[in-house]
């Protein structure tokens, strides 16, 4: 008896909404007629389940559903159609050998504006771009509208499975009587309590109070009075697409046959069933999709002797006693909160590793980190601006902690090691995530001013020294080696996956 397969075609979306293309363009209508010539070799057989997925263009979502993809089709049997831009689909790792029958990664041309100078003609993820042109690069997007609605007119699937960001595939869903299942990669947490704020009160003001009443738990999560300014212009203001990040949630929730989260009960039980009492609809958790672990030593790097000296320094260190620095691709820190991260890691005395994405504000000429700071700490950290494997960085013995964002795959690519974790959050969702792990015992945040979010120097190396290294943070410290019995076990995030593919499998 053949088992049924499961066929999951993802569309990611691009950042955190409109203007039309060129539509003369011969080289983007040829790209499409081979699109589909392709999607007609490989159409999944009649007693295989498809599913479509749409992630948003922001690394931080793109790299989730292709974790995502990959976990349905190893545990599953899963068909996947992974959508997004050639650049983008080509700085996504490769799809496993053994897989690649099974995920297939579709490349739609990124639509160009009118005004071409809004977008970069290079910029295909929020990465690419300062925050005030992600707007366009929503706008941009949109414009894949008509092309993915030929192409789940071609390919008919079971299922689509959504980010927050394209609310126009509700009426493609209801033009051809699809299901559709939006994905969260979101930690529970903060959609339970921004579900919870926005109908408890006004936005801004309900962003800064628990919402333990709805939540009907004690809970400690809100945004501080300058995250909640920040995350209410970026989120929920209008911009050149036309429509806030908010309104295309709201109608992608509205209209989810259900909500899947990456996620687990075992982390935030309390709040993966507060979420399903808020919305009244299935909700259901994936795992928390931790990456493959790595045990690479430097020497695979293609011959890349900047990381064979780097990884060499890291094996000279004793186990457990260094500190990984690092806040994502999404982060980008001023010049002065560099001088003062940089400062703290000079005052704490320990010995770091420490990821600089290229700031926008420094030219190749000028140096973005202080005068001198590579003198002081030459023999107690390495700094490398640009690009690194981290995930074969925080499998290394010697790191033994995390400085880091608070972004929940950063927060899981940590705690599966069980390093000890210091939040410093940035943007969107951060702030909840550090709020949640400082709840769960499973972090400490550095103090902020409550007004402007400023920090110095010496909160940055107070709460290094703190979990790194001093006596009273030896219980943070056994929390977090006792909290990768969970975010490392991935016989358990598996049998989420598992779960979630029956769910699939059994829709009528």
């Amino acid at each position: 008896m053949r088992t049924k397969m499961t066929y999951v075609v993802v569309l990611p979306c691009f950042g955190f909404g409109c203007l039309f293309p060129s539509t003369n363009s011969v080289n983007y209508d040829q790209s499409l007629k081979n699109i589909f010539k392709w999607l007609d070799q490989e159409k999944p057989g009649k007693n295989d389940v498809h599913v479509v997925m749409l992630p948003w263009s922001a690394f931080g979502h793109l790299i989730p559903f292709f974790n995502f993809s990959i976990a349905l089709a190893r545990v599953g049997g899963v068909h996947v159609s992974f959508i997004s831009t050639p650049k983008n689909i080509k700085r996504l790792p490769k799809v496993p050998p053994n897989l690649t029958h099974l995920v297939k990664l579709v490349e739609f041309p990124l639509p160009t504006l009118d005004d071409k100078s809004l977008l970069p003609e290079d910029a295909e993820a929020s990465v690419d771009l300062p925050l005030e042109k992600i707007q366009y690069l929503k706008a941009a997007y949109d414009l894949l509208q008509e092309p993915i609605k030929q192409f789940i007119a071609d390919k008919k699937p079971d299922w689509i499975i959504v980010d927050f960001f394209q609310y126009w595939i509700v009426e493609i869903a209801e033009a051809y009587d699809i299901p559709m299942i939006h994905l969260s990669i979101f930690s529970a947490a903060s959609r339970a309590f921004l579900i919870a704020a926005r109908a408890s009160g006004p936005i801004p003001e309900s962003l800064t109070s628990p919402a333990s009443e709805m939540l009907e738990f004690s809970s400690t999560l809100a945004y501080r009075s300058y995250e909640a300014l920040e995350l209410f212009s970026s989120s929920f203001v209008e911009d050149a697409s036309g429509l806030s990040y908010a309104q295309r949630s709201a109608k992608i929730l509205r209209t989810c046959r259900a909500m899947a989260l990456r996620s687990c009960k075992e982390f935030e039980g309390d709040y993966l069933e507060a979420v399903h009492k808020l919305i009244s609809k299935p909700t259901i958790p994936v795992g928390l999709l931790p990456p493959e672990t790595s045990s690479l030593g430097g020497e695979n790097f293609n011959g890349d002797q900047s990381w064979q000296r780097i990884f060499k320094w890291l094996n000279q260190q004793k186990a457990g006693s260094v500190l990984f620095v690092g806040f994502g691709s999404e982060c980008k820190p001023s010049k002065e909160q560099v001088d003062e991260i940089a400062y703290g890691l000079e005052l704490s005395r320990l010995p770091f590793i420490w990821i600089l994405q290229k700031p926008s504000w420094s030219s190749d000429e000028v140096d973005p980190l202080p005068a001198r700071f590579g003198l002081t700490t030459a023999e107690k950290g390495v700094v490398h601006i640009g690009w690194a494997p981290q995930k074969e960085i925080l499998a290394h013995p010697c790191i033994g902690g995390t400085l880091t964002q608070a972004g929940l795959s950063s927060t899981v690519e940590t705690l599966q090691h069980g390093h000890v974790l210091v939040a410093l959050p940035f943007v969107y969702d951060q702030g909840l995530n550090a709020r949640l792990l400082v709840e769960k015992g499973m972090a400490i945040e550095v103090e902020r001013k409550e007004d402007n979010g400023s920090f110095t120097r010496k909160e940055i190396a107070k709460a290094l020294t703190y979990a790194m290294v001093s006596e009273d943070g030896e219980e943070l410290r056994a929390r977090a080696r006792e909290a990768a019995a969970i975010f490392g076990d991935r016989q358990l995030h598996d049998s989420y996956i598992a779960t979630f593919v029956e769910y699939l499998k059994n829709k009528e």
